[in-house]
């Protein structure tokens, strides 16, 4: 995931000043020189760099932080603060229209995700309430058109298309009034790129901007490509006064430097961030957060939005009811494995609370979801009232459900050695809730 080494250095670096009642200039000096270390190590602009600890220092000295009752914290707030307005300091969204059509072109040179990302923002925007459509102007790319399509269909967003024997300005007109007449909200405009900047491209661009007169110009870069990412963004917006970026492939395995860099150098904000190739991988950008996860504080809101998205919320109230009273089979166990599931790796889940960056190394070491996988198995091997009361199982039925599922016996007396330690902590929480209650 992007940013993880920088997290890592600049957490080691306050490690050396944190629990210490007093600062002095040589550890806090000590402490600076690490974490320009670890920024430049990221990519990041060297101007940026240094124009962001000059502003660390200029801040500390004048909340004097050598001598404040918590000098640590102090520190850690301020480069907190200054990370934030490195990002772009508040979450910037869509400048949606009060009335009519709010349109967005989205561009950025080829192999950026930009065809994927317009119908992965159109299903995030369907499910804030909008009634988004697609325009379809990439007629250069073989193929972009149906993989458009097919995308639309996957997430019941209607693609308008003349094909690619039609001019792009064409098109584009023709869905901007079919668009009106039947009354979507937004539209999506898909355009071409290339493999590298070139006056073609950035003339056709200017044509459709100057006939749609977009309310947004989103511009999609791909985060692998480091401090590229600005001189990439640079000359986009000066032709086409871009309004936000598209950091694509968030979650690979960046260094993240041309992310911190290129709203100081542009003023051009980022509004999402792509972290899959599922159409749902799609996040809205909030700088505070991302300076946390950077910081080691952890990401608590994300991760409640994330599993108010992807769990079943009912079900697992249901489970976890049960299991507080006492009540714990093997099917409250698999319903726990299935939910926390759909929420991704179980170690970029644990790495968004506070101060697990660690075990959730840990958990990639030791491949915890291969685990997990291997429990369900387990279960899902059994019969219904083996789930219900796994104290009727024997020897015999350990090999049944050892074989059915690809595992050994072994791993079924795991499981159930597991199940009993965890059977007696929910009678214990049980107990517990019937005390406070007497």
């Amino acid at each position: 995931m992007a940013f993880d080494s920088l997290q890592e250095k600049i957490t080691k670096s306050f490690r050396n000043i944190q629990g210490k009642g007093k600062l002095t200039e040589k550890n806090m000096e000590d402490t600076l020189k690490e974490i320009r270390v670890a920024l430049l190590e990221a990519d990041v602009n060297y101007g940026v760099v240094k124009n962001f600890l000059k502003n660390v220092q200029e801040k500390s000295i004048g909340q004097d932080v050598l001598n404040s009752i918590n000098p640590s914290e102090l520190l850690i707030k301020i480069v907190n603060d200054e990370i934030i307005d490195l990002l772009g300091g508040n979450q910037e969204g869509i400048n949606y229209k009060e009335h009519g059509i709010t349109t967005i072109m989205v561009v950025g040179l080829q192999g950026t995700g930009k065809t994927t990302h317009v119908a992965k923002i159109a299903n995030l925007m369907k499910k804030q309430g909008r009634k988004p459509m697609i325009i379809a102007g990439d007629i250069i790319r073989l193929a972009a058109i149906d993989q458009l399509k097919t995308l639309g269909q996957s997430i019941d967003v209607e693609v308008f298309s003349e094909g690619i024997d039609t001019p792009v300005l064409k098109t584009v007109e023709d869905g901007m009034n079919y668009a009106k007449s039947k009354a979507y909200d937004t539209v999506l405009i898909d355009t071409a790129g290339r493999l590298q900047i070139d006056e073609v491209l950035m003339q056709e661009l200017v044509n459709i901007k100057n006939l749609v007169k977009p309310d947004e110009i989103l511009l999609t870069v791909d985060a692998l490509t480091g401090q590229d990412i600005a001189n990439v963004a640079k000359s986009f917006h000066e032709q086409l006064d871009v309004t936000g970026l598209i950091v694509t492939k968030f979650d690979g395995d960046s260094k993240g430097g041309g992310v911190l860099s290129v709203k100081a150098i542009t003023g051009v904000p980022i509004k999402y961030t792509g972290v899959g190739e599922k159409i749902e991988d799609l996040e809205v950008f909030y700088p505070e957060r991302l300076a946390q996860r950077i910081l080691g504080m952890g990401d608590v809101v994300s991760l409640v939005e994330k599993a108010q998205e992807k769990m079943d919320t009912e079900l697992a109230e249901k489970s976890a009811r049960r299991m507080m009273e006492g009540k714990f089979t093997m099917d409250d166990l698999l319903t726990q494995i299935e939910q926390s599931q759909k929420m991704g790796p179980l170690a970029s889940v644990v790495k968004m609370l506070p101060g697990m960056n660690d075990i959730s190394k840990q958990l990639e070491d030791v491949d915890a979801d291969a685990a997990l996988k291997k429990t369900k198995a387990i279960i899902q091997s059994m019969t219904p009232l083996e789930r219900e009361d796994p104290s009727i199982i024997r020897s015999s039925h350990k090999r049944r459900i050892a074989a059915g599922s690809g595992t050994t016996v072994n791993d079924v007396n795991k499981l159930m050695n597991q199940y009993d330690r965890m059977k007696k902590m929910m009678k214990q929480f049980s107990m517990m809730k019937g005390l406070f209650k007497l």
